[in-house]
């Protein structure tokens, strides 16, 4: 699996290195290469920059104070993201996007149908104001027509055609067609019985729109931009969509779902929307327009009561999990070793969104760019630089079931290999006696052991991940750049880590800790009986 994974990393490079080092096109009429999952060989420009994996954020601006253009493309060289989607065309932020190889998605917003769609005169200035006037040293790749017109602006949906059109003969005409795509996102609302996947169809009422885009989308190159959000999905099933297959965390065979069609299996939400999405393109005849996941995320922080799982922990595991998904080219059930590229919801906080409490805390970072929650990249190869923050500790979930504690706890002293010997009496860390303290202790030291990867900081559901330091008197946690004891050895967090070392799979005796969790609950059970 090493190799493989490997030889994935040098065929993103490869990938990359269709491109200059300035992010300008690269003239790749004859390359071709062979997908790993044993499909026809495509060209690599036939649907770059589509074809491969790579992640991007959104960048909204609905906020009581955005930050300057220069700031905000400050924040994204130096955590190294490469490709972002614009919700307009603004031409300060354009201007500030200049040569900085950075990859663009600009937007015609809604508002901006009407005209566009009536007129080819009107989509020929919008291309020459917005497209012609920055490119190429603004690399823009695609134009994102309206943002879910179909599910929000349904009045709207016969100027969807028209407008792509009238761009696309504005592209043609100004020879960009061969580098700038233009789609159209949809929410994930339009497709119906999307599970099991291989059942799901779009909403039939929308065919006079989506037959014909399906076939501009095809003929032109261009992808299916969707937006996914397994975070939805799983509010609004009342408890049917377990959280784990919500967040990619590992799920045990018998909890996966299977499509009983098709027999495959779905680890996650986020795989069972994308292949719910080619399905129901297959059942109008279109198998070979790619999926682009242009919105997902998870929210850091909502309503305590209504929505209890929008916290930093979920955002952290979600976001990093899906970093790690796309990256290692893992594709989906139907598509295996297909990349799906994909942009995070979204780079800030904003605070001037209305509708629930979630709804304003979706960024990675608040308007002033200071991170919003720790985001751990460990294993995410080259995408975003640093973690969001690196100073960030594992403790004890409050409220946690004592006996899962205690098991956990007895897991990460033994088959973890944390070095617990400063829990005994009279060493250093013993007070306070609870199994709270110590399980935290342990927690911590086994989550730096780790390099801080993503899942690390889980035992069960019993512990989180903060940035409050529980050291106290002579007792010192590992925290910024911290190492940690795992069996009397000191191991300090890789930052250049390729493997995911956090997943429980990689993390040694996970028998043993599943077998003590068993144990624990089955006494639970006995004692309330």
């Amino acid at each position: 699996m090493a190799k493989l994974h490997f030889f994935l990393l040098l065929l993103l490079a490869a990938a990359q290195a269709t491109h200059g080092e300035d992010g300008s096109h690269a003239d790749c009429d004859k390359t071709l290469v062979t997908s790993l999952s044993v499909h026809s060989t495509v060209s690599l420009c036939q649907f770059d920059p589509f074809d491969w994996a790579y992640i991007g954020v959104n960048i909204g601006t609905a906020m009581s104070s955005v930050p300057a253009a220069t700031q905000i493309t400050t924040l994204l060289r130096s955590q190294n993201i490469r490709h972002i989607r614009l919700y307009d065309a603004d031409p300060g932020m354009l201007s500030a996007l200049a040569n900085t190889g950075i990859r663009v998605i600009i937007s015609v917003p809604n508002e901006q149908l009407l005209a566009i769609g009536n007129s080819n005169a009107t989509a020929a200035k919008w291309v020459a104001r917005n497209v012609a006037a920055h490119y190429p040293s603004v690399n823009i790749t695609a134009i994102a027509v309206g943002s879910e017109v179909l599910s929000t602006l349904p009045n709207a949906a016969p100027l969807i055609m028209p407008a792509m059109r009238y761009l696309q003969n504005a592209l043609v005409a100004a020879a960009l067609d061969k580098y700038i795509k233009i789609s159209t996102p949809h929410s994930s609302s339009i497709i119906l019985d999307s599970f099991p996947p291989s059942q799901a169809f779009f909403n039939r009422s929308l065919d006079p729109v989506l037959v014909p885009m399906l076939k501009f989308l095809q003929s032109t190159g261009a992808p299916l931009m969707l937006n996914v959000y397994p975070y939805y999905d799983y509010m609004r099933s009342n408890g049917v969509i377990p959280l784990d297959y919500a967040l990619f965390r590992p799920l045990p065979p018998n909890k996966e779902a299977v499509d009983a069609n098709t027999l495959l299996h779905y680890t996650n939400v986020f795989d069972a929307v994308v292949d719910a999405a080619y399905f129901a393109m297959a059942y109008l005849n279109v198998t070979n327009v790619p999926v682009m996941v242009t919105e997902t995320g998870w929210p850091h922080k909502g309503d305590a009561s209504a929505e209890p799982d929008a916290n930093n922990d979920n955002a952290d595991t979600y976001n990093s999990n899906l970093i790690r998904h796309v990256m290692n080219v893992t594709g989906t059930p139907k598509h295996p070793g297909v990349a799906v590229p994909t942009f995070i919801y979204e780079l800030y906080d904003e605070d001037t969104r209305p509708g629930t409490a979630s709804e304003k805390y979706w960024g990675l970072f608040d308007m002033n760019g200071i991170p919003a929650y720790a985001l751990h990249l460990t294993g995410s190869g080259v995408l975003l630089a640093n973690d969001t923050t690196n100073q960030t500790y594992c403790v004890a979930r409050e409220g946690a079931d004592e006996k899962m504690l205690q098991a956990a706890l007895d897991w990460a002293c033994g088959p973890g290999k944390v070095d617990c010997s400063v829990l005994t009496q009279g060493k250093p860390c013993y007070d306070p006696d609870t199994v709270e303290d110590h399980a935290t202790y342990a927690f911590n030291a086994y989550y730096h052991g780790m390099g801080m990867g993503s899942g690390t900081c889980y035992f069960s559901g019993v512990a989180v991940i903060t940035t409050t330091d529980p050291s106290h008197g002579s007792c010192v946690y590992s925290g910024k750049n911290g190492s940690a004891l795992l069996n009397g050895t000191s191991l300090a967090p890789s930052s250049n880590s390729t493997t995911d070392s956090g997943s429980w799979r990689a993390a040694g005796d996970v028998t043993s800790f599943v077998r003590i969790v068993v144990t624990a609950l089955l006494l639970s059970v006995v004692t309330v009986l």
